[in-house]
């Protein structure tokens, strides 16, 4: 698939789901999903091998988030409407409703629920700016 066609996809995902995210949010969980996979060896995967979990996921989300935003990536999120990791597994159960991603039966979106806090995550330590 094209970007062209994927920008096309997220927008009228966008449009049905009342533009509660920003489209960079749809774009960043895609982004942090390939960078996962690749961490975790499953980008040459084929089917089930290539699934990630929730944790899985959301680890690469924070891990990815980190390289790419630093400490601004709690006002990056909340910028794009996403204020808790919940808000990530609403965006990924969205993109499965299109087909856009696959999801096993035993994935719920319950499992994004609280699994960290933003600004602790994202917090700037003494050993980070060395």
């Amino acid at each position: 698939m094209d970007d062209n066609q994927l920008e096309e996809i997220i927008r009228n995902l966008r449009h049905l789901e009342g533009r509660r995210y920003d489209e960079a949010a749809y774009f960043f969980v895609l982004e942090a999903l390939d960078y996962s996979m690749f961490l975790l060896g499953k980008n040459r995967a084929q089917g089930e091998a290539r699934h990630l979990s929730c944790d899985e996921l959301l680890s690469g989300i924070r891990r990815y988030a980190k390289e790419e935003f630093g400490p601004m990536a709690p006002y990056t999120f909340k910028s794009w409407g996403v204020e808790g990791t919940e808000d990530f597994g609403e965006l990924v159960f969205q993109m499965c409703e299109i087909g856009l991603l696959n999801r096993r039966d035993e994935d719920q979106p319950e499992a994004f629920e609280d699994a960290f806090d933003f600004e602790a995550a994202f917090a700037q330590t003494s050993s980070d700016s060395a």
